[in-house]
């Protein structure tokens, strides 16, 4: 049987709260070295670069900064992300462009400043979908629009990088994290929602991160069992 692999460094973005600061506690509870990219410094007190991963030079220069300090990363997980609600007449356009800069463009921001070290180590990029990336839904354009390139971002990285670097994109349903804070209460989940706790989804990616080099799992829907986004 082939050994799993050993975790090594992992990049994470968004990794100060939510699925992000799951993701790191469950990577250095299996042994690996997490390293935060967010706009705030992680609670945690892991080895961090602040920036807005919607700024492709900020992450870049992040990056850098990380592989001097850290190492170059062996995988990376990109957990940032933002949503606002509501028409699309009603959403003013800065806020429209910030879920697309955050979400698809900050995605794709952090996987090419690490790409060339992550062809070196043969690692593995995991990339955060949504439900809502495969089913659409009303006062979502901003959200879905994202979600929706980052599983065709997802599936044409793994395609032109097949045999270099291994890609999965991970599809969460809704999760017990302060993502849904700030909303208008229509916009929020209802108090019997069946939410997922975002160790369980950073467990799933953990073990995604462990599979032996040249075998990967292409896309995991990490959500539970009563999700109503799914299928």
């Amino acid at each position: 049987m082939t050994e799993m692999r050993d975790l090594g460094i992992v990049y994470v973005t968004g990794g100060a709260s939510g699925l992000g600061a799951a993701v790191v506690e469950a990577v250095a509870a299996a042994g690996g070295k997490p390293a935060v990219l967010d706009r705030v410094a992680p609670q945690s007190g892991v080895p961090h670069a602040i920036t807005d991963v919607a700024d492709t030079a900020a992450v870049a220069a992040s990056v850098e900064e990380l592989v001097r300090t850290v190492g170059p990363p062996d995988a990376v997980v990109t957990a940032a992300g933002t949503d606002s609600c509501g028409p699309l007449a009603t959403v003013p356009a800065e806020d429209w462009e910030r879920v697309i800069g955050v979400n698809l463009i900050g995605t794709a921001a952090v996987v090419r400043a690490c790409l060339s070290h992550l062809e070196q180590s043969r690692g593995t990029v995991v990339t955060i979908g949504s439900t809502l990336g495969l089913r659409a839904a009303g006062d979502a354009t901003a959200y879905c629009a994202s979600k929706f390139g980052v599983v065709g971002f997802s599936r044409a990285l793994a395609t032109e990088l097949a045999g270099r670097v291994g890609v999965t994109m991970v599809i969460p349903g809704g999760m017990r994290t302060h993502f849904f804070d700030g909303r208008d209460e229509q916009y929020k989940p209802p108090p019997d929602a069946k939410l997922s706790d975002p160790a369980d989804v950073a467990r799933a990616i953990v073990m995604v991160l462990q599979q032996p080099e040249g075998f990967e799992l292409r896309e995991v829907v990490a959500a539970p069992s009563t999700e109503p986004s799914w299928p």
